[in-house]
């Protein structure tokens, strides 16, 4: 009998210590979560930076070398399809 609440006892111990261990692997995986959300939004500020960067760098390399003929039209072709975006915009907000 009293091998039997040793062994009672024993096994109760180990059952705290591994609920001890859980809430301490749950606070840990909160953390990680808090930390991974940070990550992922700082992730993505920096790829809207990069982004944002990219197009300064395309305006700046366009205004900056000389057009051949073909890469004129390309581009009066862009801007006219962005006017007309925009102007379709226009009309659907005065609407």
């Amino acid at each position: 009998m009293s091998q039997l609440n040793d062994q009672l006892d024993s096994l109760q111990q180990k059952i705290q210590q591994l609920l001890k261990q859980h809430q301490l692997l749950q606070k840990d995986q909160v953390r990680l979560q808090k930390e991974l959300e940070k990550k992922e939004t700082l992730l993505k500020e920096s790829e809207l930076k990069i982004h944002q960067l990219q197009q300064h760098a395309d305006a700046v390399s366009v205004g900056t070398r000389v057009l051949d003929t073909d890469e004129k039209k390309a581009l009066n072709k862009r801007i006219d399809a962005y006017l007309k975006e925009i102007d379709h915009c226009l009309s659907l907000l005065n609407q």
